[in-house]
């Protein structure tokens, strides 16, 4: 579907974490991926990503499906910026460049949650559940969960996002999530982030 005459628009939603803001668009960015990235150094081959790292106060870009999650430091407030950025996301979208440059690749701290051929029965269901139960609810939130390891009945996970920092992470995560895992896979006895 060609989405370069359509309008962007773009609407907010807020995260659990009070310095990351949630910015939903009527367009792809990176459909059934993301990618999180803290500085403008790990910025340098997503022109977008760039950009917004280029923007007084942005601490970190978390870019997926048809969202941006942007964190900013806790010297400004949202109100001042929410328009700013807006417009910057808008003009750069209708510019007509690319989010990532063909030769971007992500940062080696980032997992996925992919089935591989190496996993054991017991990492497969893990994975599995984290797709298709935990996930989508995470990036409601403008955030990320991944599969990091399993071993001896602990389950540790990565969070990027909105979620990465957020005081209240924890307490999904323990509440939550790991109450949801125990349900469905009855091996894992702990889940932890790193």
């Amino acid at each position: 579907m060609e989405t370069k005459n359509i309008p962007v628009m773009i609407y907010t939603e807020a995260t659990p974490n009070p310095q990351t803001l949630k910015f939903v668009l009527n367009r792809p960015l990176l459909p059934n991926d993301f990618i999180d990235l803290e500085n403008i150094e790990e910025a340098e081959k997503s022109p977008f990503a760039k950009m917004l790292f280029s923007m007084d106060g942005v601490t970190g870009v978390f870019i997926s499906n048809n969202f941006v999650t942007i964190t900013k430091n806790n010297k400004l407030i949202w109100q001042e910026l929410i328009i700013p950025f807006k417009n910057a996301i808008k003009d750069f979208l209708q510019s007509g460049q690319s989010v990532l440059a063909e030769d971007f690749v992500k940062p080696q701290r980032q997992k996925n949650n992919e089935i591989s051929e190496n996993d054991s029965d017991v990492e497969a269901k893990i994975k599995g559940v984290l797709e298709k139960y935990v996930k989508p609810g995470v990036e409601m939130d403008g955030g990320s969960i991944t599969f990091s390891s399993f071993n001896h009945g602990r389950l540790v996970v990565q969070l990027r996002g909105s979620c990465n920092g957020c005081p209240s992470s924890m307490v999904t995560l323990k509440q939550g999530i790991e109450s949801l895992m125990k349900r469905f896979v009855p091996e894992v006895q702990e889940v932890v982030s790193e």
